[in-house]
């Protein structure tokens, strides 16, 4: 069996509807239309045989060939150029924007047509185009027909596609559309494939080169909306980007990665679907965008928070929702796909939904705090009922144990980065008390701060190890209490904390610089490397942080995308990709280290 590109080797391209990954050899290998965490129509990420779109010159990775790429600037538009002995070839792909979309329009009425626009540079090069569509993950194999206007439609179940190329005599075979053509210097040929559902709307009908145009547009408008003046802009910038990329317009929600199932570790089982918005990282994303200047992002998240959440009752709150705000994604098997290098199970859905995170409240509490001037000098309505319900939840259940941040699916212990999180959560809401009415109670709720703090200083500092562990009572080190200095617990430069962070960094740390979050982690988490950043930069080390960011920036792929984790010894990606909290943790580790007393 032929191996399955790497993780890195895959672009993102995003319509803030729904996202796509294209690889160096030019295939669409993921591409879930509907949305984000809706079904895909092309799922050879995930299986040979799952459905792809490739438009690649014929004897690619042949000798004499090479390939180079880059989005174009401020965009998640990808131009890749493939040279090969014959002369030379653009590609460039994008998901299309609404015509006339501008700024933060982008995505809210997105027409679901993936477009490929192809230019000869040099010489004349053969081209083969290869589309396989297989809808509801590769379970469906779609009718093709011919239509009279030379576009082929391919129908299956709930799902139209339309593939149209200029100037191409396309014929549909029994499964698929291949076709082999030449272009030469100077010559243009725009191709897209539009999605419709069978019995919605019918596909929308573009014109390759000016939607390209306009989706360029529209991406280079947004982000010159926002201005970043800190350290590594450049970096930041795309970053922020990527956020965008991943933020589902109608509502707000940012999704944690684009895909489902990537290994945490080739031929492992723990494969996850993160196409979901976790309420675990609000704090951390709202932070992200508040560094990149994206004010309407935050305040449209937040207002997606709100929302979701609801009414309280006394089921802890969802650690994650579904993008419109959906509480309910139970988890199951796709036991038809292979898996990314047969690495099982293949999961959509994802049970992490039913757990006890008592973190999740300091999170969003954290968030409130940071938006509070722009909230209301006195909080009204759903807000108010949040905060309050919020404050009251945790003072009630804050000496439960629960799944910590890692959503670990065994048993429930009592960890310090959720201990810690509980302090936030009723430190911001006595902060907050004055703007809550007369039943906000911030004696109370100070008094028991104070005990959440009291404890985890007591039983989270192992002083046998030196350090603050995991968990209460375990010796065994965890990278997330790197969060607490972050957070304000307790200053980096404290001697328990310097300690913690000089231990992680000695047990948890390998060569490459990377950090991993407990001993028998067997890959490198890109967030918490950056934390450990952030955490030398608090510690009055700024040379050592930044030489450590500088090397951790380094395991982007080449068109500076980074997925979950990296592979020890490989220095392979690994993990869902494009990975939010990499992202995240890349741009709050640069204001860190611009301002660091920042936050």
């Amino acid at each position: 069996m032929e191996q399955q590109p790497a993780i890195s080797d895959y672009a993102f391209l995003s319509d803030s509807r729904s996202g796509a990954l294209v690889g160096k050899d030019g295939s669409v290998d993921w591409w879930c239309p509907h949305r984000f965490d809706g079904a895909s129509v092309f799922g050879r990420l995930l299986d040979p045989g799952a459905g792809h779109f490739t438009l690649t010159p014929v004897g690619v990775g042949g000798p004499g060939y090479r390939m180079e790429r880059a989005y174009l600037p401020d965009s998640l538009v990808l131009r890749t150029v493939h040279h090969t002995p014959q002369g030379s070839v653009a590609v460039t792909d994008a998901l299309a924007a609404e015509v006339g979309a501008r700024a933060h329009e982008l995505g809210k009425n997105s027409p679901a047509v993936l477009i490929r626009v192809v230019q000869g540079l040099s010489g004349r090069v053969r081209m083969a185009l290869d589309f396989v569509p297989r809808p509801e993950y590769g379970l469906l194999t779609p009718y093709l027909h011919e239509q009279p206007d030379g576009s082929v439609l391919a129908g299956a179940g709930p799902v139209v596609l339309v593939l149209r190329a200029d100037d191409l005599d396309l014929r549909a075979d029994v499964d698929r559309v291949s076709h082999e053509f030449e272009i030469s210097a100077g010559q243009v040929i725009g191709m897209d494939v539009a999605f419709g559902e069978a019995y919605g709307s019918p596909p929308a009908r573009m014109e390759p080169l000016t939607a390209l145009a306009e989706t360029t547009q529209a991406w280079q408008a947004f982000r010159d909306t926002h201005i970043y003046k800190g350290r590594y802009p450049q970096l930041v910038r795309h970053s922020a980007t990527v956020l965008t990329g991943l933020t589902y317009s109608r509502s707000g929600a940012v999704a944690a990665a684009l895909t489902s199932s990537l290994p945490e570790q080739v031929g492992g089982d723990r494969n996850y679907d993160y196409r979901y918005s976790w309420l675990r990282d609000f704090s951390l994303t709202m932070r992200a965008l508040w560094v990149a200047a994206c004010p309407d992002e935050t305040t449209r998240l937040f207002a997606w928070a709100t929302r979701s959440i609801g009414r309280f009752g006394d089921e802890p709150v969802p650690v994650l929702f579904g993008l419109e705000g959906e509480r309910d994604i139970s988890e199951h098997h796709c036991d038809h796909l292979r898996g990314y290098r047969d690495s099982r199970p293949v999961r959509v859905g994802n049970d992490a939904w039913r757990q006890r995170q008592l973190d999740v409240p300091g999170e969003v509490m954290s968030a409130v705090w940071r938006l509070r001037d722009y909230l209301g000098a006195r909080f009204e309505g759903e807000l108010q009922e949040m905060v309050l319900g919020l404050a009251e939840q945790v003072a009630a259940t804050w000496r439960l144990p629960d799944r910590g941040i890692w959503e670990t699916r065994d048993e429930e212990r009592h960890y310090v980065s959720s201990k810690v999180s509980c302090w936030l959560a009723l430190d911001r809401a006595v902060g907050l008390a004055d703007r809550l009415g007369d039943r906000a109670d911030p004696r109370r709720w100070a008094a028991v701060r104070d005990e959440i703090r009291d404890t985890v200083l007591r039983e989270g500092w192992n002083e046998r190890i030196g350090a603050f562990t995991g968990a209460f009572g375990s010796p065994e080190l965890d990278a997330s209490v790197l969060a607490m200095p972050v957070a304000r617990f307790l200053p980096a430069t404290d001697p328990r904390m310097r300690s913690t962070i000089e231990m992680v960094e000695r047990d948890l740390g390998t060569e490459s610089g990377l950090l991993r979050r407990w001993t028998t982690d067997p890959a490198g988490f890109l967030l918490c490397s950056f934390w450990l950043v952030e955490c030398l930069v608090m510690a009055g080390e700024p040379k050592r942080a930044e030489a450590l960011f500088e090397r951790v920036i380094g395991f982007s792929n080449d068109v500076g995308l980074f997925s979950e984790q990296i592979d020890l010894t490989t220095g392979a990606q690994l993990g869902n990709t494009p990975q939010a909290l990499s992202h995240i943790g890349l741009i709050n580790a640069a204001w860190r280290l611009t301002e660091p007393d920042s936050f």
